[in-house]
């Protein structure tokens, strides 16, 4: 974080593409069967908390907690280590399909990159063919690699549009994520029913105020139907 000299603090700028790039495992294209392993960097830090907070690392019930919680956060920040190339796996195909398709109700769990805390919830996607369909488990894979990460929802949900828009370059592409974050309901607020709504709009989703309507009203009605 720099200064101005006046008191007043820059935020410090995100890490740039090859750092994350450099965390890529080619060939990975997807979570399961995965094994995960136990940093003991990791592991050692959770006994320094452990022990800072009052407890007694070593006792029954936490002398494996550690090791636990290592693999844990191995798993839920495995979305760094996704090969993107490895996800699509040449599953684009040419298509005389110029509709919207849609793809709702996408449950995602991820880490709040401010206390570390989960915030869960689900994407809708939409996207417009301009000749190019991707199949259909790759949309729920994108949502995932981006969401097991330490991230802010509102980044999550444009790195998602910008990925499929990328990938596809489709007439236009629209995202919303709906979430609960835990930051606002285990501690600070205690908010326990606020939830947090982000979108991303792409070419003729955010140009045609029609079409925008027309993927709001699929999810509504989605929604709707669930209730």
């Amino acid at each position: 974080m720099s200064s101005n000299g006046n008191g007043y603090h820059h935020p410090t700028p995100e890490l740039d593409e090859e750092h994350y790039e450099s965390l890529i495992i080619p060939g990975r294209g997807k979570l399961e069967g995965v094994s995960f392993n136990a940093d003991p960097h990791i592991e050692e830090a959770v006994r320094t908390i452990l022990a800072a907070i009052g407890e007694v690392p070593d006792r029954e019930g936490l002398q494996k907690t550690p090791s636990r919680v290592a693999k844990m956060y191995a798993e839920l920040t495995a979305g760094y280590h996704i090969d993107p190339q490895a996800l699509i796996n040449g599953a684009v195909f040419s298509v005389a399909y110029d509709e919207m398709v849609l793809v709702t109700n996408i449950d995602y769990y991820s880490l709040c990159e401010h206390h570390m805390l989960p915030f869960f919830g689900q994407v809708h996607v939409a996207y417009i063919p301009n000749g190019k369909v991707v199949g259909l488990s790759k949309i729920p894979r994108i949502v995932e690699m981006f969401a097991r990460r330490l991230q802010v929802q509102e980044r999550m949900t444009v790195q998602i549009a910008d990925f499929i828009n990328t990938t596809l370059e489709p007439a236009g592409v629209a995202v919303v994520a709906e979430g609960i974050h835990m930051c606002g309901v285990m501690r600070g607020v205690k908010k326990a029913n606020a939830r947090m709504v982000t979108s991303a709009m792409r070419g003729v989703f955010r140009e045609d105020p029609k079409t925008r309507a027309e993927f709001m009203a699929h999810i509504n009605r989605v929604n709707n139907h669930q209730e």
